[in-house]
């Protein structure tokens, strides 16, 4: 067995597709929100969590109490599931190429924010989701795998978030996989 760590900052769906595919391997649940309805989710669930504001910190300290949480807690992988900051050398080097994350567009496609939005904008036939290693670059890690979802007449960016969202929830646990069975 390995032990995930899951960041988020939000509702947790992506943790809960990962906590059910790899049963009692979610060895901590971090979040940069106090609130994040998540993180109740999982203590309900008996899985350890950690609420650990970043609000006015500095991104390097910041990252060095994860880092120190998630080697605490024994981590070999990282997953952040709607975890929404970015990354610094810290937490990279700490654990190179063992940091995963979903994006709800097929990279290189509109990285960053608003993925969906920038999606129906442009006018694209087909969207999706896609997991990749995390590196220095925004959504620019080498990617693991992708799920096409197509767009149809009428989409808002909420509807296909939320068909896109059914699609990640099969998708990242695949790639969580497919990253162990590599590592």
């Amino acid at each position: 067995m390995s032990k995930l760590g899951v960041l988020i900052s939000g509702r947790g769906s992506n943790l809960q597709a990962i906590a059910a595919a790899f049963p009692g391997e979610v060895a901590l649940v971090l979040s940069n929100r106090e609130q994040a309805p998540g993180l109740a989710w999982a203590a309900e669930q008996g899985i350890a969590t950690c609420a650990l504001p970043s609000a006015g910190r500095e991104r390097e300290a910041y990252d060095r109490d994860v880092v120190e949480r998630l080697r605490a807690a024994d981590v070999e992988l990282v997953c952040l599931a709607g975890y929404m900051r970015l990354l610094s050398r810290v937490m990279l080097d700490a654990f190179p190429n063992l940091i995963l994350n979903i994006h709800p567009s097929l990279l290189p496609a509109f990285p960053g924010l608003d993925a969906t939005q920038q999606a129906i904008a442009y006018g694209v036939k087909f969207s999706g989701c896609t997991v990749h290693y995390v590196d220095q670059t925004l959504d620019g890690g080498p990617i693991i795998a992708q799920a096409v979802v197509p767009v149809i007449a009428g989409d808002t960016a909420e509807t296909l978030a939320a068909r896109i969202l059914v699609e990640e929830h099969k998708l990242y646990p695949q790639a969580i996989r497919q990253a162990l069975l590599r590592g």
